[in-house]
């Protein structure tokens, strides 16, 4: 197989997944799709890897370990009331 049939056949197959998923997207439910992954799982894994790196560095003696907790703790803060902060913002805009 050569470059150009590869290139074609990588194309058709991109065709045949995309093409659905237009059909039946919009806007609204792709940022929709977009936020429930930011607050469900994203922003909540980073805060929890935050709060373990904190800790690491608590048990390794690092002179700035109270600020990396700080930084750890608004950073769950923010992770897990994004959602809430997000609304807050939609709620107040319209």
């Amino acid at each position: 197989m050569n470059r150009n049939q590869f290139f074609f056949y990588a194309v058709l197959t991109a065709l045949i997944f995309i093409v659905p998923e237009i059909g039946f997207a919009s806007v609204e439910s792709s940022l929709m799709g977009i936020q429930t992954k930011l607050t469900r799982v994203i922003l909540p894994s980073l805060s929890i890897c935050a709060i373990a790196w904190a800790a690491f560095s608590m048990m390794s003696g690092n002179d700035k370990s109270k600020t990396h907790l700080w930084y750890a703790i608004i950073a769950t803060i923010v992770g897990f009331g994004a959602e809430a902060i997000v609304n807050f913002i939609s709620q107040t805009v319209r």
